[in-house]
């Protein structure tokens, strides 16, 4: 197996578990030049991995078939051995199918799987994790069924959010793109009351999530909270959480990037479920949720409002 072609398209939390599956290809395959197709937006994710090849971005702004015809293109004359397809929605399943690979894995549930050599169910549910699903595309491999996501902050990185590491901090990242995966406001101010005031409390999320954390910051009363919403990227966001004392994020993002660099997390799942299996996988972590709610999970990805109109699953979870 000489070239390798990993398609995942998602998002951000979904491209940070594929790395697990890189790093078993890589074992498997230490020779073979490993490369990666992401939605535009999220390559900054695998900067410095030192086993990847070439990182290929899906940019739909350009117009979506466009782009298509583009990539199916350009992975024709790259003449892969094996194209590996871990997203389940049409477009991908196209530059998959159409690749040229000499063996075209990927999950039953995409529309266009007819055009894989191969396909394997994808179960949610079950408690089965996200990353065992995916390797279970190389099982003929004999890899690993589990293993942890990683990605690689530079030096700069590093040195970047050392500034921040003067005392013991914690970090929160409080926001989701979906309401019903997000802890209520109250409930994290009263989470930020918790801890010492003698502690740092950082912030983190996209820039866009700013207003939001300043609106912590000003309701806790808190002298020792700060955001970083705009300080720091994706990759420095993973450097920090790394040391802190403890982490708190919803069933987003950012629990992925804890578990990227092995960080101690506590992860609030609102409407959704760890057994749909994208729980934490850090050494030190646990999740929290409100149990024996018949009307939870109330769906996989959340909701812009409680479906029952009381939200209980966020608004008892502490």
């Amino acid at each position: 197996m000489n070239k390798i072609l990993i398609i995942q398209t998602a998002f951000l939390g979904d491209v940070i578990l594929a790395t697990s599956f890189v790093s078993e290809l890589k074992n498997k395959f230490p020779n073979a030049n490993i490369d990666f197709l992401l939605k535009k937006g999220n390559e900054s994710l695998l900067a410095n991995n030192p086993k990847l090849n070439s990182v290929f971005t899906f940019d739909k702004s350009t117009g979506k078939w466009k782009s298509i015809i583009r990539l199916i293109r350009q992975f024709r004359k790259e003449k892969y051995d094996l194209v590996i397809n871990l997203h389940r929605f049409a477009s991908s399943g196209i530059i998959a199918g159409f690749s040229g690979g000499k063996k075209r894995y990927g999950f039953k549930k995409n529309p266009f799987s007819f055009l894989y050599t191969k396909k394997f169910d994808h179960t949610i549910g079950n408690g089965t994790h996200e990353v065992e699903r995916n390797l279970s595309l190389l099982q003929e491999f004999n890899v690993s069924k589990k293993n942890c996501p990683e990605l690689f902050p530079s030096d700069a990185d590093k040195q970047h959010v050392q500034k921040y590491k003067t005392n013991e901090y914690y970090c929160i990242a409080p926001t989701s793109v979906w309401f019903t995966k997000q802890m209520p406001t109250h409930k994290w101010i009263e989470l930020i009351n918790s801890l010492p005031v003698s502690s740092s409390i950082y912030l983190l999320g996209a820039p866009s999530d700013n207003v939001y954390c300043q609106k912590l910051l000003n309701e806790s009363n808190a002298k020792n909270v700060v955001s970083l919403c705009v300080e720091l990227s994706l990759l420095q966001s993973a450097a920090l959480m790394k040391d802190a004392t403890r982490n708190y994020v919803n069933d987003s993002g950012p629990l992925h990037l804890a578990s990227s660099v092995n960080a101690k997390v506590t992860a609030f799942f609102c409407s959704t479920v760890p057994d749909f299996g994208f729980g934490p996988l850090s050494d030190d972590s646990e999740t929290k949720e409100v149990a024996n709610l018949d009307c939870r999970p109330c769906g996989l990805h959340g909701h812009q409002s409680c479906p029952k109109g009381h939200f209980k699953c966020g608004e008892i979870i502490l």
